[in-house]
């Protein structure tokens, strides 16, 4: 039967009527079926949200692997079963369905009992995920992105609920939500499925407190009815609170021991690219993150601020043929919160770099920042990186944002090479100032 056959068969007709043969929807049909759909039989966790998806699937990866189950995992860093994990090369997270699927039935010939799958707006709203049966659906939380693609905020939510409804249908699976209870989106999540699970430090099932927030980590308290669960999170930031109450909430429903859970999530030492610290000797810090939304700023702000002894440098751009809206939004908190703001590059593809910076700058302007005093625009990321770590003193922290894991950044031309933490690590390696 050829490709057009068995997207006819498939899909209802009044839904293949109002799509291309081979466009988004169709394309996984056809990649299923010539794939005898490689995860039917398997235990997936889908993750989704705006900030958070990429530690929050470590977390339970990384759970699930130390209480003895084989698991595979798939985001926007890494792919692989167990510790036995690629770096992922392309700028997407989750991958087209041919490629996905083939992954799967790579991890399947593994026999992985579990799958923990970073699922992302794009991919529910394109049908890339067309046929995977998940277990369990994770929100970590929802915030301003991605409205270059969706258009309305609240397409890009709808597209996200999408995960919570695919979850709902299997009726082998939990059939199971974890929710962001802090977040005000959460009740359409937990509309879209049969159970939930709800967690926050101010709201739901699963609440944190007694927090011991500190610049290597967070310990606290996870409370669910009359259990009680110490935790201790290696990953800085109080937004990793929520990642972690995230990683209990999923553990418990897979029936996972207090201790495994316990040991599991303290267990993970970092995340490429996630609050990562790059350490040569030089008397000032330096952070690396893949931070590139309004959201995911002002709370790596507000954690960041008040533990910084010097000047706080900040690094970053903002991506071409991407979210227009948010440049201005991004200067104003980079202004507000830092000493000093340094724009440049971001995978500008082939629009006008130097007005993506003025777009930015002219926010951070906003915020009070002056340009060519306290506010510059370097647009090669290399000599920007080398700009600020330069003009760091004692005590200060260069923040380097936007890039994190990733190893190519895209420019008119195409995609270059691009390792922000080997770069650094480089640059200060070769300045003699320390």
């Amino acid at each position: 039967m050829n490709s057009r056959k068995v997207v006819k068969k498939i899909i209802p007709r009044k839904v293949f009527r109002t799509i291309e043969p081979y466009g988004h929807l169709a394309e996984s049909v056809i990649q299923q079926t010539k794939n005898k759909f490689p995860a039917k039989d398997l235990k997936v966790i889908g993750v989704t949200g705006t900030n958070g998806k990429t530690t929050t699937a470590f977390m339970i990866h990384k759970m699930l692997t130390n209480a003895g189950y084989k698991c595979g995992l798939m985001t926007t860093v890494a792919y692989g079963v167990g510790d036995k994990l690629e770096e992922q090369i392309a700028h997407m997270t989750t991958v087209s369905p041919g490629l996905l699927l083939k992954r799967i039935k790579n991890m399947r010939h593994q026999k992985i009992d579990y799958l923990v799958l970073e699922t992302t707006s794009h991919a529910l709203a394109q049908y890339r995920v067309w046929g995977i049966k998940f277990s369990v659906a994770v929100m970590t939380n929802l915030t301003h992105e991605h409205l270059d693609y969706h258009g309305t905020f609240e397409n890009y939510r709808s597209a996200k609920v999408k995960l919570f409804k695919l979850a709902n249908k299997n009726k082998n699976g939990l059939r199971l939500g974890i929710v962001n209870a802090d977040d005000e989106n959460s009740k359409y999540f937990k509309k879209a499925i049969k159970n939930s699970i709800s967690y926050g430090i101010e709201n739901g099932d699963l609440k944190a407190s007694d927090l011991n927030i500190k610049s290597t980590g967070t310990e606290f308290n996870a409370t669910i009815n009359d259990e009680n669960y110490k935790i201790s999170c290696h990953i800085p930031g109080q937004f990793n609170i929520y990642n972690s109450l995230a990683a209990v909430a999923v553990g418990r429903s897979l029936g996972l021991s207090k201790t495994q859970i316990e040991q599991g999530i303290a267990s993970l030492k970092a995340v490429e690219g996630r609050m990562t610290k790059i350490d040569e000797g030089q008397p000032f810090t330096v952070i690396i993150d893949f931070a590139h939304t309004p959201d995911s700023f002002e709370k790596l702000f507000k954690d960041l601020r008040p533990v910084v002894k010097g000047r706080l440098i900040t690094v970053f751009g903002s991506a071409g043929r991407r979210d227009e809206a948010k440049r201005p939004i991004q200067g104003q908190l980079a202004g507000q919160y830092s000493d000093e703001v340094v724009l440049t590059e971001e995978d500008d593809r082939d629009i006008d770099g130097l007005q993506i910076l003025k777009e930015i700058g002219a926010g951070a302007e906003q915020a009070g920042k002056i340009l060519d005093k306290d506010l510059f625009m370097v647009h090669n990321r290399q000599e920007a990186i080398e700009f600020a770590l330069k003009r760091a003193k004692k005590g200060d922290t260069v923040l380097l944002l936007g890039k994190g894991h990733e190893k190519t950044i895209e420019r008119a031309d195409g995609e270059h090479p691009w390792d922000e933490i080997a770069l650094t690590k480089k640059l200060l390696k070769n300045l003699k100032k320390f």
